[in-house]
This record gives C-alpha cells, sequence and structure tokens, in this order.
C-alpha cells in the first residue's frame, strides 16, 4: 500500500491519525478532508504548503487510520472529535484548508472560535439545499443520494456495497486513481461495520431542512461566515459538483476579503485533479496575509 504509517494522538475515547510538515516556527495550517477520504487526499498539496506553514491534517474520526469508536459518526461527533484533537495537538490559531464535510467543520468551528482563524481557504463546500431539486447538479447524482438516505437502500449500498469509496470518490474526480492510490482509499473501509462513517455522512447533509439540528447548526456556521472579516480563498471548477463556477462567483462576492481561483475542469475531489495550483495559491495565499500582517505589526508600533 503506497502510504505510511501516520503518527496518532489520543482522543476522548479513541485516536486520531495526522500527518505534519513544515517547521513549528511557522503559522498552523490545519487541512479538514471529507467523505470517504482521508489526509492523504493532502499528500501532494501539504508539501507545497509546508514551505509557509506548519500543515497538520488529521483524519477525521472514523476514517483514515484514526480509530472508530462505537458512536452515531454525526456532523456533532466530528465537531467533538476535531476539537478535542486540536486541543491534545495544542493547536492555537490557524488557517483552515478544507473540502467537502471538512468544510462544515470548519464554518462551524470558525462560527464558534472567531479567534482561532487566521484565514480560510475551501473549496467543494457543504451549504444548506433548501430542495432536493437544487441538489447535485443532474439527477443522476441526485437519486443515488435519495437511495443514500432511504432506510434499507442506503444501507446496501454504502455498507455492503462500499459505494462511496468504489464509485463515489471515482467517480468525483477526472483523473483515474492507480491501484496503489486506491488501496490506500479502501483500508479504513474493508468491512461492512467499518464503513458506518461513510454512510452516516450523506444522511447528514442539510438537505430540504433535514436533518434538524444539523441544518440549525450549519444556519449559524454560514451566517457567522457571511459576517466574517477573516480572509478567504475559494476554489471553484468546471462543472464542479455541490459547488457550479456560478455559484462561487455569486457565494464570494457576498463574503468579506474572498479571492476566487478558478481551476478550470473539475468536479468534486479538486485535491486529486488540481494539486499543484491548489497547494501554490494556499501557499502564496497565507504568505500574503502573514506579509500584510507583518506589515501592519510594524506600522502599528
Amino acid at each position: 500500500m503506497n502510504d505510511f504509517s501516520l503518527p496518532k494522538l489520543p482522543v476522548l475515547d479513541s485516536e486520531m491519525a495526522y500527518r505534519e510538515a513544515g517547521g513549528r516556527d511557522k503559522p498552523v495550517a490545519l487541512f479538514l478532508h471529507g467523505n470517504p477520504t482521508s489526509s492523504y487526499i493532502w499528500r501532494n498539496i501539504i508539501p507545497l504548503v509546508a514551505e509557509v506553514a506548519h500543515c497538520v491534517a488529521p483524519d477525521l474520526i472514523g476514517f483514515g487510520q484514526s480509530g472508530k469508536p462505537d458512536i452515531a459518526y454525526r456532523f456533532e461527533d466530528h465537531a467533538r472529535y476535531l476539537d478535542a484533537f486540536i486541543a491534545k495537538a495544542g493547536i492555537g490559531p490557524a488557517y483552515l484548508v478544507a473540502q467537502d464535510w471538512g468544510t462544515a467543520l470548519a464554518f462551524d468551528l470558525a462560527a464558534r472560535r472567531p479567534d482561532f482563524v487566521r484565514g480560510l481557504a475551501f473549496m467543494e463546500f457543504i451549504r444548506l439545499i433548501p430542495t432536493w431539486e437544487e441538489f447535485v447538479r443532474g439527477s443522476k447524482g441526485r437519486e443515488i443520494f435519495r437511495k443514500f438516505r432511504t432506510a434499507g437502500e442506503g444501507e446496501t449500498l454504502i455498507l455492503e456495497g462500499n459505494v462511496f469509496v468504489e464509485r463515489v470518490l471515482p467517480g468525483g474526480m477526472l483523473r483515474k486513481l492507480s491501484d496503489e492510490e486506491m488501496a490506500v482509499y479502501r483500508a479504513p473501509f474493508l468491512t461492512p461495520r467499518s464503513r458506518l462513517p461513510t454512510w452516516r455522512f450523506p444522511n447528514e447533509l442539510p438537505i430540504a431542512g433535514e436533518p434538524g439540528d444539523v441544518v440549525a447548526r450549519l444556519e449559524k456556521a454560514h451566517a457567522a461566515l457571511a459576517g466574517s472579516a477573516y480572509p478567504k480563498l475559494m476554489f471553484a471548477a468546471e462543472p464542479g459538483a455541490l459547488v457550479s463556477p456560478a455559484f462561487a462567483e455569486e457565494f464570494a462576492g457576498k463574503l468579506k476579503d474572498c479571492q476566487l481561483v478558478r481551476l478550470g475542469a473539475g468536479l468534486h475531489f479538486l485535491q486529486e485533479d488540481h494539486p499543484e495550483t491548489i497547494g501554490r495559491a494556499v501557499a502564496d495565499f497565507i504568505a500574503e496575509v502573514e506579509g500584510g500582517r507583518a506589515r501592519e505589526g510594524r506600522a502599528a508600533s
């Protein structure tokens, strides 16, 4: 398998694995992945960002090489374990770099702890979807997610068939993953029981007002994002999956201090198709923000 054993930290009743690179004297960049991936998805991006930041990329609880405690793997669980990981790792204010469910965790964290965020880079983000018709461009993709949320069908597809790893993951990028890369992505989910985290996330998507508690939490998170002043960097691809280029432009235009980077062709797992562009843009973004802070500091003194 084309990966290595990651260091782990004891977190609550389990442990969380993480990747780390870059000097500890540099500002922290915290990378947050989504479903059904792990910190592995950042492997070609982190080395570029490590030139300007101390990069830390945890495997969310139940994903990658992290533990699989006996929990429901709801959004609130992931937020709780992420908070505990941040505390255990001694991470202070950080740049958040996120995709998919990592963005929901980043927005939620920023809403609860605005002083924690030095800046935010994000792509293919989780947002409130008012109706099913507005979810995922194309009826075929929408229909499969409806099945994921249908009792019995969802469990059969995801827990028994491992559909998120075998179909959703490769179907969400333009390049073809190698056998070695697919082996790394498959490794955490070799049994039906181990796939519970990949089943829960599509059932947590805030679509048409359900589930209510996730909708309420993400409403607060998005309201805080809309009012926030910290610097932001958004990536969008054509045609995208959760986020179209047109929606990205409109969304970025309503945010304060938000740059939009157009990546060209891409679907959902943009880190696999555009690692170099993303890595260099995030590194430049951090360097620019830190440079501005340094200039402000000198002017104030």
